[in-house]
């Protein structure tokens, strides 16, 4: 009988070893990706009910009320599923986002898949090749001589842990009571020993699964994925406080390091999919790499282009339905490949870069750009030797932007927790306002340290009916008279308005707010704030200059604050010319979110054509025309400018007023 147990075995074991991971890409889905998806269709219906109430929420922040629902979240065809099941084909991952499963394949199988009619490819799964361990690149001994210079301002006892936080500006935060509470965040990594850690067996864990083993146990005694759930959000007084540590998680093992690390593309677009379904406002991953186990699978810096890794595609369409997301950058700085590793290239993902606790830049941090130029990381945070736990207890040995990641996610998911109404695209033109380097950003630092202070009182705005509300708050350690807060709102542009001074309406919490009754559409809007502390001295915040936001069209996005010239647009957009009516000239503003060939040209009412501005090919971005009628004889009136690029063509109107 053990003779016959042990064979089995080896069969096993050699049938195992003959199959390889694949992705099996459909044709379809039975039906056309142009196919209808009204709200009222069986087809939005049906993929409606994938998605969790809080992941509808959210994508109508973003998506609206009507078109939330898109082809991707379309479930796959159970005939195509049913189909491969019955070649004795085991389904690992289902992908709807891709049209696609994953599966263990033998050569023979390959070959019986290539000849179904609505097979479209089947393309192996790229396996990275083992990760340094974060945790082993340093002699623990050396580790902890800066962990203990700040003294804590707070109520709260951050223990050996402080130096990360005060670094970022988060005990301040907390002492508001600002802790993460009502945030949703998914963590990516390589498994989580939470249950039994002190600092992690409180915490709120609405969801984990292994998407390795195909379970629900995460545990794992490998420290890393422990530590970065640790840096987050770990909640042990006096010995380890993580930013986020009311919020609520959802954590996933997409990594199998059993013998040697491996990260699966499949595993992690499965896991960020989900996630996305169950509702998560924020995810973290620290996972990454370019190099796979075959040199033939393996990316160039070239595929570094936001759009062609697995990883970074679904970090893209996670990110389209609302979700912020974030990555680590890479320890890859001065070895052979020296760019940043995938998905950390992903168009809207925050990137982010480690320093140390002197604020200098991390010797083994990744530099940007990506391979199309967009600059990479976007913020840092501390990932040299931050105290964090480990799968038994507690370390400060290691370090790594994956360290930092967390930090960041954290300081995140405090953001959202202050301002619920925040979207994920004003989450990340905050997160770039509020760095020490965004005067300068570059490719090694990015926009700078991430200030967990500085964001969560950056001026922010939140649709409220037709109105926009604005929403501020100030810190000052001298105290605030709440009586005196003002905002002055000014239109330099615009002929008609003088700067005005209004009162903001205080909740008692260090919170204020202005609702705009009516503004000058088409004009870029300049405001300034004052106060006066307790003893009587006048701040102005910003303390020079203003805060600057175009009041264009009615969209939430293109009224936030941040800077937008270094960011690659989602979708294409033709804004408000301004000023509005003009005269002598008027800036046209436009955005492209895939290179093509652009024209943009101005008409009378008649549709005779006046004059091209744009006719050439162009790359992803926010552009800017000027249209000028000195030395024409144009009258006043009205007049149209239309943009093509590709097949979006959109048209508006403006006024010539002489």
């Amino acid at each position: 009988m053990k003779k016959i147990v042990f064979l089995f075995i080896l069969i096993s074991v050699s049938l195992t070893a003959a199959q390889t991971k694949y992705l099996i890409y459909f044709k379809d889905k039975g039906v056309s990706p142009a196919a209808s998806l009204h709200k009222s269709s069986a087809l939005f219906k049906i993929a409606e009910k994938e998605l969790s109430p809080q992941a509808i929420e959210r994508r109508k922040q973003v998506m609206g009320e009507d078109n939330y629902v898109t082809y991707e979240d379309i479930p796959l065809n159970e005939n195509y599923t049913n189909q491969i099941k019955q070649l004795g084909i085991k389904i690992e991952n289902k992908l709807k986002w891709f049209n696609a499963v994953s599966c263990y394949l033998t050569d023979a199988q390959i070959n019986q898949l290539k000849s179904l009619s609505f097979i479209d490819r089947v393309e192996r799964v790229r396996v990275f090749k083992s990760r340094t361990n974060e945790n082993q690149l340093i002699n623990e001994n050396n580790s902890i001589r800066q962990l203990n210079k700040i003294t804590s301002p707070t109520s709260l006892n951050y223990g050996p842990s402080l130096t990360q936080n005060a670094l970022s500006d988060i005990p301040v935060v907390h002492d508001l009571g600002i802790t993460g509470k009502g945030v949703y965040v998914g963590i990516l990594d390589n498994g989580f020993n939470w249950k039994i850690n002190h600092s992690l067996q409180n915490l709120i864990v609405e969801k984990e699964h292994d998407y390795v083993q195909s379970d629900n146990d995460v545990s794992n005694l490998n420290g890393h994925g422990t530590a970065v759930f640790s840096l987050m959000a770990g909640f042990d007084p006096g010995n380890l406080i993580g930013p986020a540590y009311e919020a609520r998680f959802f954590l996933a093992r997409t990594e199998n390091d059993a013998s040697e690390s491996k990260i699966e593309e499949d595993n992690y677009a499965a896991a960020l999919q989900d996630m996305e379904n169950a509702g998560v406002q924020i995810t973290s991953s620290s996972l990454g790499y370019n190099i796979f186990d075959t040199i033939s699978t393996s990316y160039t810096f070239k595929d570094m282009n936001g759009n062609t890794t697995i990883s970074a595609k679904a970090l893209n369409l996670a990110f389209n339905f609302g979700v912020s997301t974030f990555t680590a950058a890479g320890n890859e700085r001065g070895n052979s490949w020296n760019h940043i590793i995938t998905p950390a290239d992903a168009f809207n993902v925050i990137t982010i870069g480690s320093v140390n606790s002197d604020k200098s830049l991390a010797f083994y941090s990744s530099p940007g750009p990506t391979y199309d130029g967009r600059i990479k990381p976007e913020v840092c945070a501390m990932g040299t030797y931050p105290y964090h736990a480990d799968g038994v207890g507690y370390s400060t040995s290691g370090y790594g932007t994956s360290y930092a990641t967390p930090i960041a996610a954290g300081i995140a998911a405090l953001l959202k927790s202050a301002w619920p109404h925040l979207t994920n695209v004003q989450i990340r033109k905050i997160f770039l306002e509020c760095g020490d380097n965004t005067a300068a950003p570059n490719n090694d630092r990015g926009y700078g340290l991430i200030s967990a202070k500085k964001a969560v009182s950056y001026p922010n705005l939140e649709k409220v009916g037709d109105q926009y509300k604005i929403h501020k708050m100030f810190f000052d350690s001298n105290g605030i008279d709440s009586s005196s807060v003002m905002m002055i709102i000014n239109i330099p542009n615009y002929f008609a308005w003088d700067p005005v001074i209004v009162s903001l309406s205080y909740d008692g919490s260090l919170k204020y707010s202005y609702t705009f009754s009516s503004l000058p559409t088409g004009y870029q809007i300049e405001i300034q704030f004052s106060y006066k502390t307790k003893s009587g001295v006048t701040v102005h915040e910003p303390a020079s200059g203003s805060y600057k936001f175009y009041w264009g069209d009615l969209n939430i996005d293109h009224l936030t604050f941040a800077k937008e010239e270094n960011e690659i647009p989602t979708e294409f957009n033709l804004l408000q010319n301004y000023p509005n009516p003009f005269n002598p000239s008027t800036i046209i503003s436009y955005q492209l979110s895939v290179t093509g060939f652009v024209t943009l040209k101005i008409y009378d009412v008649l549709g005779r054509e006046i004059t091209t501005l744009v006719n050439e090919f162009q790359l992803p971005g926010t552009y800017n025309s000027t249209f000028s009628i000195l030395h024409s004889a144009l009258s006043s009136g009205v007049y149209f400018y239309r943009l093509q690029a590709g097949d979006f063509v959109q048209t508006k109107k403006m006024m010539l007023l002489k």
